[in-house]
Formats: C-alpha cells, structure tokens, sequence
C-alpha cells in the first residue's frame, strides 16, 4: 500500500488547493440587494470590481420587495450589503434585525454622524450615502414666498385649500414628519399636522411629481416634494414637463431657522452576510468622491459624503447652492415613526 501514498498526498494536495481556490474566488463576490436602478450606477460598480477584483452579483427590487425577500430568506440569505432609498425603510429594516451593525474609521471620518444610524459598542448598523432635501412647491401667483419659508407654516390658516401632498403614511412624509416632531416636540408636532389636514385642497394622493403638476394645474396652490422630482422635470426634454416647472417655484424651506429636511439613500450590511469584508469595503467605496459623483448625480441628489460637491444644473436652477440643511440625526427620527404614524391617524391625515 504505501506505493499508493504519493497519490494519495497529491490528491490531498489538489483538494486543499481546490478548496483554496473556491474560498478565494468566494472572497471576491459580494451580493448586494439594491433599491436603486440608475445607469450610473453601473459605472460605480464596474470600477469598485475593476479597483477591487470584487464581482457584484445584484437583485434589483424595491424596498419593501427587498425587506420581505431578506425576511423570507432568514440566516440562507446570499445578501451581503442592502441599499434602501429612505430613512424610514432604512429604520423599519433595521428594526426587523435585517442587519448587522460594522465598525469603519474610513466611514466615521466621511459621513456626518446625523446621516446614520444611532452608533453603539458594536458599531453602526445603516449609513446614508445620498442626500435629498425635502422642499415645497408653491404657485407665485396665488402664493407669496414668505408665507412658505418654513414648514410650519404649512399649517397656517393663510393656506386654508391650498395645500397639497401624497399619503401622509408614504416613507418620505414620515420622514419629514418626524424630524418636526422631533424639533417641536408631540403637543404642537400633532397640532401642526391638524392644521395641515384643516388647510388641504383635496384629499392626499399620487406621488411627489403629481403635487408638483397639481400645483401647475391650479388644483393645488402648495405642496411638498423631494427634490429630485423637481429637478427630473427641469432636465426633461418634455416641453409639458418644462411648462410644468415654468408655472412653480421652489423654496428650501427653514434656511432662517432649523434648516431644510433631508432624507438619505442608504447602505447597510446585511445579517447573514457570507461575504463581510467585502461588504465593508463596498460600503467605504461608496463614500469615495468617485462614487459619491456617481451615486448622488444618479437620481439627482446631493453627496453625503463630507468635503463632496456634486455639481447638478437642475438642483442649482433651483436654487440648491449652499443651502442649509437641518442637523436633526436621522437616527432620532427613526424612533419617532411609529408615533407620528398614530398622530397621523389621529388626526385624520391619510
């Protein structure tokens, strides 16, 4: 038998390399959940492969396509890193235990600490790496622009049938909603979203661009939406998207007081992640300058990342410059939803 023994080492010595071989192309996978379906980011993704060596493997879906397909799959989830396109779904997910907390000196020193989630002894568990701010829409000609400086005002009876807005259950409100809860506090955050209710032109409904095309219509004389809806319609090439923003203007609300609300596009590193190193690293890459260009311009957003610029023509027509967005950790509006949800349906605002 022992003129078998050579053989039998070789062999061994071929699996260990095989097994060697197929963890190191595992270290170079990285499967990511994403929300997000902007051209652009292929290009993110092709140099962080091309620098790193790191294959994406990507499942596009929404968020709440996203949350139910990680809730379904449990601890078997190929999911490495998962990108969310608000605060809220970002804080609903993480509520859940959809993912993991990770700890990054290069993440700590690039995005400010309000854009994500509250840090613990073990880390930090979600990180925005986009911003959008929250604006309103208003018709100069039934409107003037310092009765819609301020949220608040919103529910000043000036606007009685005026104002107009999508679901006020819709992620992006609850947002918004919550950071004004969280600044004024539960007695007069639930009188404000009253007067809202009380100065409504019609019930709410469709999405953001629908506000801003009610407002062009005249059905509405206020409304509220991000930012990157606006600025889609200035860059279309649709002559009725054109005349649509030709008849409204856009004002960045609290720029005297607190500052104007913004929401983020986040990352975060799934629970089950095989591939956690790599995750780690695709999350750092994401607050690169290079990728920061890339991801804000994408869907018309603002860099997170600190000392980046993203320079938009259609957010700088609309008078982006420099504007002075609110500090309110987003982390603090997260524990805030399920309450504003309740004085939501208290009030009466659907």
């Amino acid at each position: 038998m022992q003129m078998y023994r050579p053989i039998a080492l070789a062999l061994a010595a071929a699996a260990t390399l095989v097994g060697t071989s197929a963890a190191l192309a595992q270290d170079k996978v990285l499967n990511l959940y994403s929300a997000r379906h902007y051209q652009t980011d292929e290009a993110m993704y092709a140099e962080f492969t091309r620098s790193t060596g790191i294959k994406i493997n990507r499942v596009d879906a929404d968020d709440a396509g996203i949350v139910a397909r990680l809730r379904a799959e449990g601890a078997a989830s190929p999911a490495d890193v998962v990108l969310l396109v608000d605060a809220a779904r970002m804080a609903a997910a993480d509520s859940q235990g959809l993912f993991q907390p990770i700890k990054s000196a290069k993440l700590d020193a690039a995005i400010p600490a309000n854009l994500r989630a509250a840090a613990t002894a073990d880390g930090v568990t979600w990180t925005g790496f986009s911003t959008r701010a929250r604006v309103i829409v208003y018709d100069p000609l039934r409107v003037k622009a310092e009765d819609v400086a301020n949220y608040e005002q919103l529910a000043d009876p000036k606007l009685k049938g005026l104002v107009c807005t999508r679901s006020g259950s819709h992620p992006y409100n609850l947002s918004l909603f919550a950071t004004v809860v969280e600044r004024i506090g539960d007695e007069k955050g639930e009188a404000w979203l009253k007067g809202i209710v009380a100065n409504m032109a019609r019930a709410p409904k469709g999405g953001d661009t629908d506000q801003i095309k009610a407002v062009a219509s005249g059905e509405c004389g206020v409304a509220v939406t991000n930012s990157y809806y606006a600025a889609r319609l200035l860059k279309s090439d649709k002559a009725e998207d054109k005349a649509v923003m030709e008849k409204v203007r856009v004002v960045f609300p609290n720029q005297g007081t607190s500052g104007t609300h913004v929401n983020i596009a986040g990352a975060a590193v799934a629970k089950h992640a095989k591939n956690r190193e790599n995750a780690i690293a695709f999350m750092e890459f994401l607050a690169s300058p290079f990728a920061q260009e890339y991801f804000a311009n994408g869907n018309n957003e603002f860099a997170a990342a600190k000392g980046v610029k993203v320079d938009n023509p259609a957010l700088r027509a609309m008078g982006s410059d420099d504007f002075k967005a609110e500090q309110v950790p987003l982390a603090a509006v997260a524990k805030n939803l399920t309450k504003v949800q309740q004085m939501l349906d208290r009030v009466g605002y659907k």
